[in-house]
């Protein structure tokens, strides 16, 4: 049974229609599915088959290993987002991009796909002189209507330098990190482990917290 009704597909081709660059959700699951990677596997599939430049490539966390460390796939359910000729630019899922951070993985996806994203001059200033990896996890839930935004800024970063690795992060399918990084509401951003933001903050406010993650590392 899809998961999508047809307005929403509908909808969704709408949105992607701008996408002239090919974009790849590598999703990572196993033999035996986790709690929600079947959920994870099928979105990712109906979304790559609403457009002609989006594709879905499937792998076992297990017996694709490699390819799992090669990107940095600790966990699953994951989807990792790339771009042409497999371009890792660092964005990725951990969990079920569901309810409103499905808003987050079109996003990801149309940002990639048309070169669409944008930042300050501030914000390219500081990554173009970036000198040292900056990773971004921003902690969500499927109900948190904040959350987006939080998410689709770490994502841009991402696109935007080589430097920046940005994961959202569901924080009721990963409570061990939950508890690790003291998750007490959402959207709360980790940066680098010990440099966190709450909210999903403006773009200069979070400029001026990667400013103080770099001075701490």
């Amino acid at each position: 049974m899809a998961l999508m009704d047809k307005d929403t597909q509908d909808q969704v081709r709408d949105l992607l229609a701008p996408i002239n660059s090919p974009v790849t959700l590598h999703v990572f699951t196993q033999e035996y599915e986790c709690g929600y990677c079947k959920e994870t596997r099928q979105i990712a599939e109906e979304v790559a088959a609403l457009s002609d430049n989006v594709a879905v490539a499937v792998h076992d966390f297990v017996e694709d290993h490699e390819l799992a460390d090669s990107l940095a796939v600790d966990k699953i359910p994951a989807i990792a987002v790339l771009g042409k000729d497999d371009r890792d630019y660092g964005v990725r899922f951990y969990g079920i991009p569901s309810g409103y951070e499905f808003t987050s993985l079109l996003e990801a996806i149309l940002a990639m796909g048309a070169g669409s994203f944008e930042l300050n001059d501030q914000t390219l200033a500081f990554l173009e002189n970036l000198e040292q990896p900056l990773h971004l996890q921003v902690f969500v839930t499927p109900t948190c209507p904040y959350c987006p935004g939080a998410v689709v800024l770490a994502h841009k970063l991402a696109m935007a330098s080589d430097m920046v690795q940005a994961d959202m992060v569901e924080v009721t399918e990963f409570p061990h990190l939950g508890q690790k990084y003291d998750v007490m509401g959402v959207p709360r951003t980790v940066i680098n482990e010990d440099t966190y933001i709450e909210g999903a903050v403006p773009e200069p406010m979070l400029l001026e917290k990667l400013k103080a993650a770099v001075l701490a590392s």
